[in-house]
C-alpha cells in the first residue's frame, strides 16, 4: 500500500470510555501511561463462546438479556467493538485463533475440513508455543480443530469435545489447585450455539423428519411460567431488529455461499413471531453460558488469582439473530462476522473502556497479544498485532487501516475505517457505508456516486492479501 493511501486511512488513537452503569460516554484521546510490568508472567485464561455476536451482552447496551459475568470483565478491561473473526464459521475461526493464520492458507474453509496442516504451523500453535516456554497449557470444552487435539500442545480438561454442562466445574476445580508455574487455560463453551438447531428443526419438521432440540434449546424456547403467549409477545419477547428486512440490492450469492436448505426455508416461511421467539431463545442461551462463565470467574476471584491473571473473553464468531431475516452464521453481515472481545486484567487494563476505533482480528491478534503479556516472542511469520497497548490505554506505534474476513467458497470481505466491501466468486459485490448505514440495509455497489469507493476497496482487498503474505486471486 502506498504511503499516501495509508495516511488517508490511518486510524487515530481515540478511545471511548463507557460508564457501564449509566451508559454515559466520554470522548477523549487515550492517555499514554508507561506499561505496567508485572513481577512475573501472568496466568492466562481464554474464554470462548460459540455463535455469540458482539451485541449479545448487557454491557453492549442490549436490554433483552443480562450477562453479569461478561459485564464484570468489561468493567475491569477493554471491550473492542470493531473486532472481527477470521471467518464466521466454527472450525475456520478456531483454526485461526489457535494459529494466528487466515483459514484459507490451508483450505480450512468449512467446519468439515480435514486437510494436512504444516507441522511447523502446528508446532507454533497456541498450546505448543506456550508449553515450550514453561506454561502449563490446558484446554477444556469444544475444540473443532482441523488437526488432532493430541498435537495441539494442550492437556485435556475434562471432556474436551463437548462441554456437557461440566466445563465450568472442571475449570473451577483446576483454578483451585496449587500451581507451581503459570498456566494458560482455554475454556471453550458450547453455547449459545444451540440456537442453530431451531431453524434446522423447523425445516426438518416441515419435511416430516424427526427433530432433536436438545435440553438447552428446549429450555431456552420455554415461555415464562404462567404467561400466556399473547402476553409474552406483547411484553417480554424481544422485538424484531431494525434491520429485519433483507438488504436493498442484496446479492443472490448471500445464500448461495451457504446453501443449506433450512436457511432459505426459514427466510421464506417463518412468521414474525417465529423470528422473535428465535431472538428470545438466543438471549436465554447466552444468559445460560454467562452463568457458567460466572462460576469460572468466581473461582478465579476466590483463589485470589484475579490480580495475576489476564482474561481474554471472545466469541468464535457471531450469529445473525433475525437481522435481514437470517439466523446462523457464515454470511459476512456484522452480526455474523463480529463476535464479542474483552481483554481484562484487573489493575492493569483500562477499566470500563470501550474501543470503537481500532480494527481487530480475533484470529490474527490473539497469539501476539498473549505473547506480549507473557514476554514471549510471537512467531515472526504472524501478521497479527498485540492489543496490549490498546487494552492499557496507550497509543500504539501504528495500527492497521483495513482488515479482511473470509467465508466459504472464496467469499472475501474488507473492512476499512468507514466501509465494508464484500466480493463473491461470481463477481457480485456489496459495499456498505457503516457510518451512515450501520444496519447494512443498502448495498451501494451499483450506486454510481460510490464507484470510486468501490474501485478503491477492490484494490485495498488485493493489497491486503499481498501485504499480509496471503494469497487470493479474484476470479
Amino acid at each position: 500500500m502506498n504511503a499516501h493511501r495509508w495516511k488517508t486511512l490511518a486510524v487515530p488513537g481515540l478511545m471511548v470510555l463507557a460508564l457501564l452503569t449509566t451508559g454515559a460516554v466520554t470522548l477523549g484521546h487515550a492517555s499514554e501511561p508507561e506499561p505496567k510490568k508485572p513481577a512475573k508472567r501472568p496466568n492466562i485464561l481464554v474464554i470462548i463462546t460459540d455463535d455469540q455476536n458482539a451485541e449479545m451482552m448487557s454491557c453492549a447496551g442490549n436490554p433483552h438479556l443480562k450477562t453479569p459475568a461478561m459485564d464484570s470483565l468489561a468493567a475491569t478491561g477493554v471491550r473492542f467493538e470493531r473486532a472481527y473473526c477470521a471467518e464466521p464459521l466454527c472450525q475456520p475461526s478456531r483454526f485461526s485463533l489457535m494459529t494466528g493464520i487466515m483459514p484459507s492458507r490451508f483450505g480450512v474453509t468449512n467446519s468439515g475440513t480435514r486437510t494436512p496442516i504444516s507441522p511447523e504451523i502446528v508446532k507454533n500453535s497456541l498450546g505448543n508455543l506456550f508449553r515450550a516456554v514453561g506454561y502449563r497449557t490446558v484446554y477444556g470444552g469444544k475444540t473443532h480443530f482441523p488437526y488432532r487435539f493430541e498435537d495441539s500442545g494442550f492437556e485435556a480438561l475434562g471432556q474436551v469435545v463437548k462441554a456437557g454442562g461440566t466445563l465450568e466445574q472442571s475449570c473451577a476445580k483446576f483454578l483451585k489447585q496449587p500451581h507451581d508455574k503459570p498456566f494458560l487455560l482455554v475454556a471453550s463453551f458450547n453455547n449459545p450455539h444451540d440456537i442453530c438447531f431451531m431453524a434446522i428443526n423447523s425445516h426438518a419438521k416441515s419435511l416430516g423428519k424427526p427433530v432433536k432440540y436438545g435440553t438447552a434449546l428446549t429450555e431456552a424456547m420455554t415461555l415464562p411460567t404462567g404467561m400466556t403467549r399473547e402476553k409474552f409477545f406483547a411484553t417480554v419477547c424481544p422485538p424484531l431488529p431494525k434491520n429485519f428486512e433483507p438488504q436493498e440490492g442484496e446479492p443472490k450469492s448471500i445464500l448461495a455461499s451457504d446453501n443449506r436448505a433450512f436457511r432459505s426455508y426459514v427466510r421464506q416461511h417463518w412468521t414474525e413471531e417465529d423470528w422473535r421467539l428465535n431472538r428470545w431463545a438466543y438471549a436465554r442461551l447466552t444468559e445460560s453460558v454467562d452463568a457458567e462463565i460466572g462460576l469460572v470467574l468466581k473461582a478465579l476471584r476466590e483463589t485470589k488469582r484475579e490480580d495475576d491473571t489476564l482474561v481474554v473473553f471472545m466469541g468464535d464468531h457471531g450469529s445473525m439473530n433475525a437481522s435481514h431475516r437470517l439466523e446462523h452464521k457464515s454470511v459476512l453481515y456484522e452480526e455474523s462476522a463480529r463476535p464479542p472481545l474483552i481483554v481484562s486484567w484487573k489493575g492493569v487494563t483500562q477499566a470500563g473502556a470501550v474501543n470503537r476505533e481500532h480494527l481487530v482480528s480475533t484470529g490474527l491478534d490473539l497469539i501476539p497479544t498473549l505473547c506480549d503479556y507473557a514476554g514471549v516472542p510471537a512467531p515472526q511469520a504472524l501478521k497479527g498485532r498485540s492489543l496490549r497497548a490498546l487494552a492499557e490505554g496507550r497509543k500504539p506505534e501504528a495500527w492497521r487501516a483495513t482488515l479482511v474476513v473470509e467465508s466459504q467458497k472464496e467469499v472475501r470481505m474488507l473492512r476499512s475505517a468507514r466501509y465494508k466491501y464484500v466480493v463473491y466468486p461470481n463477481r457480485e459485490e456489496q459495499l456498505m457505508d457503516l457510518e451512515t448505514d450501520p444496519g447494512e440495509m443498502r448495498n451501494l455497489a451499483r450506486d454510481p456516486q460510490h464507484e470510486p469507493v468501490l474501485v478503491e476497496h477492490r484494490q485495498l482487498l488485493e493489497e491486503w492479501y499481498r501485504d499480509n503474505g496471503e494469497t487470493w486471486s479474484p476470479k
